[in-house]
């Protein structure tokens, strides 16, 4: 059975290094850090990024698909502690993104990533008014991701949720449901002027009775009250 695996070992092991420009291996054997023969990035990746004027140094780990970030990526500072733990979608953040301090959890995001392959990109958003409802909208793509979803902030010391945000297609759901009510606002005397016209509309038996009188050359009923 040795003899079998042994043969398809060096078999995987050329089939990877065939597709690999460059790479390097981890203390466990692993391949990673791969260019192939395109200059593209491919696989799991090991970026680290040192101290500079100031600036902490970090190393972040995930995967490369054709030299575009993709999947669950995480970042640690050169201690290593978790400082980011990020999800990505051709290349741009998409979905929730959290992130830490010594302490613990400081800031929650959510994204919605478009794709830089199109100048313009089509999206079914949830109704805020009806969660059950969607819209499909178009939008134009400048490359980078849309907040959309749930942010959230904590207390650096104590942990604890300071502030809460909702975000629908890089607007504030907020922003939104004011827009809507200052249009409802706006709409309303137009209702109720229609409203007055309508209450004008005598019933049937008193246009009767008016078109009589009015033969007779008597008062007609108007529908208005004396003072």
């Amino acid at each position: 059975m040795r003899f079998l695996l042994l043969p398809l070992l060096i078999f995987s092991v050329n089939t990877i290094f065939s597709q690999c420009k460059s790479y390097k291996f981890s203390s466990n054997g692993d391949t990673l850090n791969c260019v192939d023969f395109n200059d593209l990035k491919q696989g799991r990746w090991i970026v680290t990024t040192p101290k500079l004027r100031g600036e902490p140094g970090f190393e972040a780990e995930g995967v490369f698909k054709n030299n575009r970030k993709e999947g669950l990526w995480r970042t640690f500072n050169l201690m290593g502690d978790l400082i980011a733990q990020e999800n990505f979608k051709w290349g741009n953040k998409n979905g929730r993104c959290l992130y830490f301090t010594l302490a613990g959890l400081e800031r929650e995001e959510s994204w919605r990533a478009v794709n830089p392959d199109k100048a313009y990109d089509t999206l079914d958003v949830v109704d805020p008014g009806n969660p059950n409802q969607y819209e499909r909208i178009v939008v134009k793509n400048d490359g980078n991701s849309i907040k959309h979803g749930i942010w959230k902030t904590y207390s650096p010391n104590t942990g604890a949720l300071l502030e809460t945000e909702e975000y629908i297609m890089g607007k504030l759901k907020a922003d939104i449901e004011a827009e809507k009510i200052n249009t409802l606002a706006v709409s309303k005397p137009i209702a109720d002027t229609t409203k007055k016209q309508a209450s004008k509309v005598l019933p049937k038996e008193v246009l009767d009775f008016n078109k009589k009188q009015s033969k007779k050359n008597k008062p007609v009923v108007t529908g208005r009250t004396g003072n």
